[in-house]
């Protein structure tokens, strides 16, 4: 029988994140499993696994901050906007100087409203925007806001001819598409760009550090959690700890008086359970999820 919780995969190159959800409801011998938010099949690094009762918590991880160190190449823009695309436009980059990349990434921090990858998986009219292109649509996205907190270069190295590859280090929200920043340092400089390389290395307070590669939870299956339900909430959310009363009433559906907790928060029963991820609105704290088991 499998543990409900969540596990922190080093997600490899060249696989799709459903790929890797598919190799851990194998592992784990159970369907009810997914993943707390996409990574490309380039991409690699932290892809959050939630097994049983704690795929409930991943709307929740989906919605977290995350951090990414990646390659932008200057000098050829891809239709994906990265190297999985065939290359469009090409212009030498080598007059483009470290000072100019470094000033190019300015106006790419803070709150930006960003036009996502015309290849993604945001939806237009019921069907996804990758399949639109690949049908032969030219497709615009609208703008989003988001936050880019921290984008630093790392280095700026020029191994070829007529190509500069900057490696950075970005913190952002959720929806942010570093892909995107990789396009538009480009379009700024003036000579297109896209990203050759991208790992996550955080999302939320999961880091690349306790993530698991494939293989490891291949040699521990079915034993595959590395993070049981209740540890997951206690790291992600504030805490109540509610008596056998309250926790009988929550587990029903039934608000609790609130503590004056900022929530989201999780509540846990006397024995330590977790009865419910738990909100304050008009007075009354109210179940979010009950998590409970029935």
């Amino acid at each position: 029988m499998s543990v409900d919780g969540l596990i922190v995969v080093d997600k490899p190159g060249g696989m799709t994140s459903h790929d890797v959800v598919a190799r851990i409801r194998r592992l784990a011998r159970t369907r009810r499993v997914g993943h707390g938010g996409t990574l490309d099949p380039m991409a690699t690094g932290v892809l959050v696994i939630g097994v049983g009762r704690a795929t409930r918590l991943l709307t929740y991880v989906i919605g977290a901050g995350k951090s990414y160190t990646a390659t932008i190449r200057l000098g050829q823009a891809t239709v994906t906007d990265d190297a999985e695309g065939e290359v469009v436009a090409t212009a030498s980059a080598a007059e483009v100087t470290d000072e100019a990349v470094r000033a190019g990434l300015v106006p790419l921090t803070g709150e930006i409203d960003q036009v996502p990858s015309a290849v993604s998986a945001i939806k237009i009219d019921g069907q996804r925007a990758y399949k639109r292109v690949r049908d032969g649509e030219t497709v615009t996205l609208a703008a989003r806001r988001v936050t880019v907190s921290r984008l630093d270069v790392l280095a700026v190295r020029r191994d070829a001819p007529d190509l500069v590859d900057v490696d950075v280090t970005v913190d952002c929200s959720s929806g942010t598409y570093i892909r995107a920043l990789a396009r538009d340092l480009g379009v700024a400089l003036g000579v297109g760009g896209h990203l050759t390389a991208l790992r996550r290395t955080a999302v939320g307070g999961f880091t690349i550090a306790e993530a698991l590669t494939l293989p490891e939870l291949e040699e521990r299956a079915p034993d595959v959690v590395n993070l049981p339900v209740e540890d997951a909430a206690r790291r992600f959310f504030p805490q109540r700890e509610a008596d056998a009363r309250e926790a009988k009433v929550l587990s029903h559906g039934g608000p609790l008086d609130p503590a004056g907790i900022v929530g989201p928060y999780a509540v846990f029963d006397p024995a330590g359970g977790l009865v419910a991820i738990v909100s304050e609105r008009d007075g009354r704290a109210r179940a979010e999820i009950v998590l409970a088991p029935a």
